[in-house]
């Protein structure tokens, strides 16, 4: 009756290849489990515009809408968990369009400079990384802090119910979304109103 050969070779053979694809899942569940940063920007709502800027003016009754509206936008913008944390600026106009959305989330707004663009971005992925962060600014500040990001630069310029959404994943490309939400609905004038309660008659015949 023959010897059983052992069958150690075959076994030794096998193990480079099982610890091959141990290695590979193990990478691929790594990379599942980094978690991709979203900040989302907006502009502030409407001020009146023959008031300077410098002078921090507060939003006007349209403006105040507008704001609402952003915060129907943005209330359910993830199915899971919605923003994370709200960042403003020290100007009333851009409190006061994030200050209906943080009060429906129950959140405190974070007051910050966008213009120090590396320090803000820089503090945006050491405290949210992984998370869904809203920063209300300037138009004219939002392009650099696009930038900063790796997302697409140039973008358009920035109007006023415009919202852009970057997604920086931990390896791959970064992704602009632009998206745009409702506006509020036009003020009537007071020419037009007059207008309006007016009413026409014929002459008799």
């Amino acid at each position: 009756m023959a010897a059983v050969r052992p069958r150690r070779k075959s076994r030794i053979r096998i193990l480079p290849i099982v610890g091959y694809i141990l290695l590979v899942l193990g990478v691929a569940w790594f990379f599942q489990q980094q978690a991709t940063t979203t900040i989302v920007f907006a502009r502030h709502a409407d001020v009146d515009p023959s008031v300077p800027l410098a002078s921090d003016p507060p939003l006007t009754d349209r403006g105040r809408k507008r704001a609402e509206l952003l915060a129907d936008f943005l209330a359910d913008v993830d199915v899971v968990s919605s923003v994370d944390a709200i960042y403003a600026t020290a100007a009333k106009r851009t409190q006061q369009t994030a200050t209906p959305l943080a009060t429906r989330l129950g959140q405190r707004l974070n007051i910050d400079d966008p213009y120090n663009v590396e320090r803000l971005v820089r503090r945006l992925f050491r405290d949210r990384k992984g998370k869904i962060t809203l920063v209300v600014a300037d138009a004219d500040v939002i392009p650099p802090l696009i930038a900063e990001l790796h997302g697409k630069n140039p973008v358009p310029a920035v109007g006023p119910d415009d919202v852009y959404i970057v997604t920086v994943p931990y390896y791959g490309k970064v992704k602009t979304l632009r998206f745009r939400y409702a506006e509020p609905p036009a003020e009537p004038s007071a020419s037009g109103s007059d207008e309006a309660t007016k009413t026409s008659f014929s002459p008799p015949p």
